[in-house]
């Protein structure tokens, strides 16, 4: 396999053309984005299906903007219409990202059964983002994205092995919004090798949010302890969603995109891949990709 760099990456496509109209996007008016489609696993015992992939909207994201918020309302636009044209029905947001509102405008069009919508809280204070209750936050959330209800809604970034512990009210809080049909469900993401060991032990957590490739870049730690620890919360009947796939930005060349998709998903502990594109090529490139990995799996 030859070589692409960053910019290509961004910019071609390995599938072809991609047809797209220069007008608005209106809900006939998909975008296609090559000649597959991505399919939809179980998040653990959850009962929510989502596709295999996610469009992750957080890329270098603080004070409330990321890298796909800076590519303007019409082309974050256009990419949700292209992942809803291949399947790609679960969006990964978050407040802290500022993509709420984003959401918003992109989706009002599509019923909400259609989509799958995970955002995150920031629990640790700032100089730029307050840290409310987690109730208050929730009724922020819903009002920014104008939906009655949010399918799964983490705890941004946790560090401390005693999370669950320090944040015992606002784990109290999303319990009864889930009981209330507020949210689907809840969980957290991990920013330490401690606090995802016990994000793997806890009842509480219906969905792990865990850094995992196969080369340890922007990770908790080395590939081989963090693996043994998805598998246990996968086991336990945890839905388990892998970020960092291409390590933010470090794993672009042709055989490191390869190399890290096929250890993510060959290990059987992830369940969806959260992947920040910034255009439509990139949607296609991964999409293919994963669809050979999965046939391929199914077929040994």
């Amino acid at each position: 396999m030859g070589i692409i760099s960053r910019r290509s990456f961004l910019r071609k496509s390995v599938l072809g053309t991609v047809l797209v109209s220069s007008g608005l996007f209106t809900q006939r008016r998909l975008i296609a984005a090559g000649d597959e489609r991505i399919d939809t696993v179980e998040l653990g015992k959850t009962g929510i299906k989502v596709s295999r992939l996610a469009w992750g909207t957080g890329t270098k994201g603080t004070k409330f903007q990321s890298r796909q918020t800076k590519l303007g309302l019409k082309e974050f636009h256009k990419i949700a219409d292209c992942a809803l044209a291949c399947g790609i029905n679960f969006f990964d947001s978050a407040d802290q990202y500022g993509t709420h509102s984003y959401f918003r405008a992109a989706l009002k069009k599509y019923p909400r059964d259609k989509f799958i919508l995970l955002t995150k809280m920031w629990t640790q204070p700032s100089e730029w983002m307050k840290t409310l209750t987690a109730t208050r936050f929730l009724e922020i959330f819903l009002e920014e994205l104008a939906m009655d209800y949010i399918d799964i809604v983490l705890l941004h970034g946790m560090t401390s092995a005693d999370w669950p512990a320090e944040m015992e009210s606002f784990c109290l809080e999303l319990s009864r919004a889930k009981e209330k049909g507020i949210i689907r469900a809840h969980g957290v993401s991990c920013h330490s090798l401690e606090a995802l060991k016990t994000a793997a032990q806890s009842e509480w957590v219906d969905i792990l949010l865990a850094r995992i490739n196969n080369i340890g870049a922007r990770m908790d730690d080395k590939p081989d302890v963090v693996m043994p620890i998805l598998k246990q919360a996968h086991d336990a009947g945890k839905g388990v969603l892998g970020m960092k796939v291409y390590g933010c930005g470090e794993l672009i060349k042709e055989e490191q995109r390869e190399g890290s998709l096929k250890f993510v998903l060959g290990s059987g502990n992830v369940d969806a891949l959260t992947i920040g594109f910034e255009n439509v090529e990139q949607i296609a490139d991964t999409i293919k990709r994963i669809n050979r990995m999965v046939n391929e799996k199914k077929s040994n």
